[in-house]
């Protein structure tokens, strides 16, 4: 049986994460973070699958396919295809960062998928298993003898402490938004549904404020 979560649907307001005490000093001088979004960068661009220059950046990708990578492990979003991104610049470099920044271009097509937001992005926990429904009985009815009864199968509901876990997971491994320091890394989504094995060519499009690049993705 499979399970789906569209994150948008669960109540985001899952509970705020806690920030570190700062000195007010500190909190002037520091951009303000939303909460715990990205993934830890690697050490090198060189350290991702592909990479590739938009301007004075770097920006590194590897293909996740239909899985979501979390830092508590990995989820499944059989409706969305997930790139991992990174960025890298010169020290002390900034840079604003968004998901519309991104497309895809899946087998050549001329018009590339946007990216979409992790809100809508569904997904399910390969590890959690639904409680088994009880036996249907095997009363006969009407003297036709030996017969299963014909009610429809139990709706079995996601716990809602694992909705909202899911969607909390999904959300801190998503790449942050606004101005940044670099390096940076995260997930971003395209809503694709096709299997990843009959796809022959992928390439992630950026256009930001870094500039332009393309980056050719491997199957």
């Amino acid at each position: 049986m499979r399970l789906y979560l569209a994150i948008g649907m669960v109540g985001l307001a899952a509970g705020s994460l806690s920030l570190y005490a700062q000195e007010p000093d500190s909190q002037a001088k520091s951009a303000p973070v939303s909460e715990g979004q990205g993934l830890p960068p690697r050490a090198a661009p060189a350290d991702y699958p592909a990479h590739a220059k938009a301007g004075a950046v770097t920006i590194a990708a590897e293909l996740a396919g239909h899985a979501v990578p979390t830092l508590e492990g990995p989820l499944t979003a059989e409706q969305y295809v997930v790139v991992e991104v990174a960025f890298y610049g010169a020290e002390n470099a900034r840079l604003q960062l968004s998901f519309h920044d991104f497309s895809l271009r899946i087998n050549g097509k001329k018009t590339p998928l946007p990216g979409q937001p992790y809100a809508l992005v569904g997904v399910k926990d390969p590890e959690w298993n639904p409680p088994k429904p009880p036996e249907k009985s095997k009363t006969s009815f009407g003297g036709g003898g030996g017969g299963e009864s014909s009610d429809p199968p139990p709706v079995v509901k996601v716990p809602l402490e694992l909705q909202r876990a899911m969607a909390q997971r999904v959300k801190k491994a998503t790449l942050a938004e606004g101005d940044r320091p670099l390096p940076q890394a995260g997930l971003v989504y395209f809503s694709y549904g096709g299997k990843i094995e009959s796809l022959r060519s992928m390439e992630l499009i950026y256009s930001g404020p870094a500039g332009k690049a393309t980056i050719a993705l491997q199957p």
